[in-house]
């Protein structure tokens, strides 16, 4: 048995195991392991609780998003609502001025026929006058003609004019 290879392994095995035993190898490796699997949960809980965090915010944002994209939508229609008034207003704009530019035209029209009636009235007024003098001169005579004449002539202007 002395002579024995396998009594002397089997005896180092078991010294080998009282050395663990009385060094307190196993509860140091129990230990290091405890600690090595706290650790693991920790960053497993760690690892957890930033997903969490990170759907949080995931889904506030694409509330965040959803709500900008409501926005925008609102933005452009406010904006088209905004540029159809303002048509609008400018068409109002150019239909007021293209009826204030008639009614300035119609107004210097009828100026320029007012205008031109008078001087015809007063192209006529003389050339009666004319006449008229012509006439009165040619049939009366003497100082009692050229009276009538200036009579004639001053009721003339003064009914024409």
């Amino acid at each position: 048995m002395l002579h024995d290879p396998e009594f002397w392994v089997a005896v180092a095995f078991f010294c080998l195991i009282g050395v663990f035993i009385y060094f307190k190898v196993p509860a140091v490796i129990a230990k290091a392991l405890d600690e090595r699997s706290d650790k693991i949960k920790q960053d497993i809980d760690r690892a957890a609780k930033l997903k969490a965090d990170a759907k949080a915010l995931f889904v506030e944002y694409q509330r965040k998003q959803r709500n900008a994209l409501k926005e925008a939508e609102e933005i452009i229609a406010h904006a088209k609502a905004e540029a159809a008034r303002l048509a609008q207003e400018a068409e109002a704009e150019l239909q007021a001025s293209l009826e204030r530019r008639r009614a300035l035209a119609e107004a210097k029209i009828a100026q320029a026929e007012a205008q031109a009636v008078k001087e015809v009235r007063e192209a006529a007024v003389d050339l009666a006058l004319a006449a008229a003098r012509r006439i009165i001169a040619g049939r009366l005579e003497g100082a009692k003609a050229d009276t009538l004449v200036d009579q004639a002539i001053a009721d003339v202007g003064r009914k024409l004019h």
